[in-house]
């Protein structure tokens, strides 16, 4: 059961990178991926057009792209752990959102996912991150893709904008599971689709995940056949 309330926030924090230098290979990759993870369920968004913010997340996710790898090989490098320290409190504190009211998606989905086989939270988002932003990329929400592709992983702006939003995904699926080295399918990691059903159920409620794009309980299901 979750629990959030504005009271349990802190008032101020104090992040020593130094602490982060014993995080494994493995748990700094699935961290970085949740890091991505919060980050996207913010960016993708068609109720606002906020320049400036999308600017700062564009930021945010480079920062990922370019220090994660690093803080894997080394990890005692103090300004790679600096960057994803600093990256991982700017994904969640909250400055990002700029009064953006919008529901996530890939979290409840992977809520379910690691409460039904307890796997690792970020491992189970990089799986499911990719799957989603196919399944929710079409005519109405490309050009948010082609703005993703362009901005973080400076595709070619003068391709078709669907081109570039394939792209996209196809760059960020290379960098969680071939860069970061993370499983990229469900069945690697041992679970079958007998919960499938249960899992997209109790990620919308019975009902819908108003996000980026409304997802129906069998949506989400097809979402997780896309994992297998």
């Amino acid at each position: 059961m979750m629990v959030m309330h504005p009271l349990l926030l802190p008032k101020v924090s104090f992040l020593d990178p130094t602490n982060t230098y014993t995080v494994s290979e493995y748990q700094t990759a699935c961290g970085s991926a949740d890091i991505i993870s919060h980050i996207l369920e913010v960016y993708f968004n068609m109720n606002q057009d906020l320049f400036m913010l999308d600017c700062v997340i564009e930021g945010l996710l480079k920062t990922v792209i370019k220090y994660a790898p690093i803080a894997m090989k080394e990890p005692d490098n103090y300004e790679a752990r600096a960057n994803l320290m600093w990256a991982s409190s700017w994904a969640i504190n909250g400055l990002v959102n700029g009064g953006k009211m919008q529901a996530w998606t890939c979290h409840p989905m992977e809520h379910e996912l690691s409460a039904f086989y307890d796997i690792t939270h970020g491992l189970g988002l990089a799986i499911l991150t990719p799957r989603w932003m196919e399944y929710t990329l079409d005519e109405t929400t490309v050009s948010k893709f082609y703005q993703f592709g362009c901005n973080v992983f400076e595709l070619d702006k003068n391709q078709e904008p669907m081109a570039v939003a394939k792209q996209s995904i196809e760059m960020l699926s290379d960098f969680l599971f071939k860069t970061l080295g993370l499983k990229s399918t469900l069945s690697e990691i041992g679970v079958d689709d007998s919960k499938f059903s249960i899992m997209a159920q109790k990620s919308c409620m019975c009902g819908v995940l108003p996000g980026f794009k409304s997802l129906n309980q069998q949506d989400i299901e097809n979402i997780f056949r896309m994992c297998k």
